[in-house]
């Protein structure tokens, strides 16, 4: 059965996760790098890591795998769960795949490097309604895909 990780930390959709894997029955783990309220449910765990850097995405990687589904806008580590055959999507709606995440992580990489070098990049556009919309269709494809293929 698959299992919705989610990359807790500043992570604006956790709401929206916790009702869609309720109607579908799977299982969330909620991992940040301190404490955070989760609902008292059954299916829902958190997971509280230490405060090393990457130290949530270390433990998010080494656990999804095929038929998982990751939630993060953390372009490094979707990759690695791209990698290790998890369905990943941004609180965004944004989907990351094995044809996609190439140029997600260039993108990052010279957006990293403009800043370093003193040029103003501007930042992520707000987070909305259109935004939140998108996450809950691809979190559903994502469910219905992993329930298909098990």
């Amino acid at each position: 059965m698959a299992v919705i990780y989610v990359d807790a930390d500043a992570c604006p959709v956790k709401a929206e996760v916790y009702r869609v894997a309720e109607r579908h029955g799977v299982r969330v783990v909620v991992v940040a790098n301190a404490p955070l309220a989760v609902p008292r449910e059954p299916l829902i765990a958190r997971v509280v890591v230490g405060s090393a850097p990457d130290e949530a995405d270390d433990w998010i990687a080494q656990r999804a795998g095929p038929r998982d589904i990751v939630v993060t806008a953390d372009v490094p580590l979707a990759a690695r769960c791209v990698r290790n055959g998890a369905a990943v999507i941004a609180p965004t709606g944004r989907v990351f795949t094995e044809a996609s995440i190439g140029l997600a992580l260039a993108t990052r990489d010279l957006l990293t490097d403009l800043r370093s070098a003193g040029v103003a990049t501007a930042g992520p556009k707000p987070f909305g309604p259109r935004d939140r919309s998108a996450f809950l269709a691809a979190l559903h494809q994502a469910l219905v895909r992993s329930a298909r293929d098990g």
